[in-house]
């Protein structure tokens, strides 16, 4: 595919997608440079695509740059997603991302930990 000839050919330097589909579960380690030139109004598609490439086996520092002109359309939307963010923040406890990831992993590990005492060996007798 396409983005596995970019992951894996260092001569390809570029690849053209929009947002919305750099946020739909594909991998871009080989990429150091996200450009983000079409700003969402739902901030988390942004940052859906952004992480695309920071993902296992990415071995560089990734750079994002998002692309706004002042007195735009852009401009508006950019502010309306800053807002969006700040108002995700306050509801949620001003929790940042690492507490969020660190509340998911405790919640993980509590699910896990119900499933599997219910699979634990019971003590059988010999006889």
């Amino acid at each position: 595919s396409l983005i596995d000839d970019f992951n894996d050919d260092p001569s390809i330097f570029c690849f053209l997608l929009s947002t919305r589909a750099g946020g739909m579960g594909i991998n871009l380690t080989a990429a150091d440079t996200v450009i983000l030139h079409d700003l969402d109004f739902n901030p988390t598609v942004d940052a859906q695509a952004m992480d695309r490439c920071h993902r296992i086996g990415q071995t560089k520092p990734v750079t994002v740059y998002k692309l706004v002109t002042e007195d735009s359309v852009d401009k508006s939307i950019y502010d309306i997603a800053c807002r969006k963010t700040q108002l995700n923040d306050t509801v949620l406890g001003n929790l940042g991302k690492k507490s969020r990831d660190t509340q998911a992993a405790v919640d993980i590990q509590a699910i896990l930990t119900t499933v599997l005492s219910s699979y634990q060996p019971t003590p059988t007798t010999d006889e």
